[in-house]
């Protein structure tokens, strides 16, 4: 292999960054079956605002023979001169929280019409430990008709990024790789290495890879669950959890996690991708899933506190307005797969409250057609009888409360984010 080639699979928050990195030193196809995400990229517009404009537009390339540069195609044709295929499609789970596969079985099927012998095809989406070698690979050499490890390898390399954190960005976050033989093991590590600044960690075999992606989100996931049941508690006994993680926090090992509502495409989802895998196995993994029921309560338990504020202060439950600060599922990211802020926002509609949401970030055709939801367009038409902040984006940092609040409104901030004077609580 003189040359290489690269082809990125899906070009959403971890396929897009990626490409952009590795063209700036490889010939790289970007490839994805959405025409209007092509249409757009080709343009120099990313939707995701994970790449800036300038940036993407120093890479592309309107000819893919190209020794370094971005090819954006829908075209799977394009696809056919490449030698090394990095998936980055989506991974999530379905209504029964069990994992779905398809996208990747698809890319996997799209990649082995154009595979050739020598050829590498690299993972990135998050999968449960084993899913590369037994439902990935079976599909490579069956579409194929090559044989694994003798005709073409395949190598794991778990996706880091953070949507919306412009200073933790793909070429400065360490990478771990891995490979099906030592020989492409070092081929895959030295691929990352050479354009990530902070370099890599090079697992010794694909499922380690695929664990400790998995884990590192359940880590996290099962932390934040252990915060919000804190949260749960201290509210029953008239204490303030932010009062308690602030004295906490003073002790040097104590984890500086926050309560808050966890959705999107990672920590919302991962956590049930080792679970239903571990059950295979016959364990049932009680940490895990109980974490993941905490945070998944949390959008109504967050209506139900806001509920019992409005009560105290004698406010009108019913017809009540409330203002909805944020709908995307993190700060300062547009992303609003997984949000868990439509728990709340039903769960407040339960009681007769009549919900308003504002999110400069949320783009309101996308949650009007996957929530059924009309976001607010202007933030000063009402006054409210109660708000909550929801997601902690930077804009709500020095929006005027006073010009929102009726003479008793209920001020609920789930981030800890808005100044004291602000707040109910």
């Amino acid at each position: 292999m003189s040359t290489i080639k690269i082809a990125i699979i899906g070009l959403g928050y971890v396929g897009l960054p990626l490409a952009r990195l590795f063209a700036t030193k490889y010939s790289v196809v970007g490839y994805d079956i959405k025409k209007k995400r092509i249409n757009e990229l080709k343009n120099g517009e990313d939707t995701t605002l994970e790449v800036d404009s300038d940036l993407l537009q120093a890479v592309l390339t309107s000819d893919p023979n190209a020794s370094k540069g971005l090819f954006i195609s829908h075209d799977e044709q394009a696809l056919k001169d490449c030698n090394h295929y990095i998936v980055t499609v989506p991974t999530s789970v379905d209504k029964n929280n069990q994992p779905v596969l398809e996208p990747l079985i698809s890319a996997s099927k799209k990649i082995a019409k154009y595979l050739k012998k020598g050829d590498i095809v690299i993972y990135e989406s998050t999968v449960y430990p084993g899913a590369t070698e037994e439902d990935c690979i079976p599909v490579l050499e069956k579409e194929s008709g090559f044989t694994f490890n003798k005709d073409f390898f395949v190598g794991y390399s778990p996706e880091r990024i953070s949507p919306g954190d412009k200073v933790k960005t793909v070429e400065n976050i360490l990478k771990v790789t891995s490979g099906s033989t030592p020989e492409i093991a070092l081929k895959v590590d030295h691929l990352y290495k050479s354009v990530l600044t902070t370099g890599t960690h090079l697992a010794p075999s694909i499922k380690v890879a695929e664990a400790a992606k998995i884990i590192e989100n359940c880590q996290r996931d099962i932390n934040i669950a252990f915060v919000n049941e804190l949260a749960k508690i201290f509210s029953l006994m008239n204490i303030n959890t932010s009062d308690v993680l602030e004295a906490a926090g003073t002790k040097w090992n104590f984890l500086p996690f926050k309560p808050g509502l966890v959705g999107g495409h990672c920590i919302g989802v991962d956590p049930f991708y080792l679970a239903q895998k571990a059950q295979q196995f016959g364990y049932y993994p009680e940490i895990i899933l109980s974490g993941r029921r905490v945070n998944d309560s949390m959008g109504t338990h967050a209506a139900s506190e806001v509920i019992k504020l409005m009560i105290d202060r004698e406010l009108k439950v019913k017809g009540a307005k409330v203002l909805i600060l944020g709908f995307t599922f993190k700060e300062n990211c547009p992303d609003i797969r997984n949000t868990k802020v439509i728990d709340m926002v039903l769960a407040l509609q339960s009681f007769g409250v009549k919900t308003a949401v504002f999110d400069p970030w949320a783009k309101r055709k996308e949650v009007k057609q996957e929530y059924g939801l009309e976001l607010t367009k202007e933030l000063y038409s009402h006054k409210y009888d109660a708000i909550v902040l929801a997601v902690s984006h930077n804009e709500f940092k020095t929006i005027d409360l006073d010009k929102l609040k009726k003479k008793k409104s209920v001020v609920y901030d789930i981030k800890d984010f808005l100044d004291e004077k602000d707040k109910s609580l």
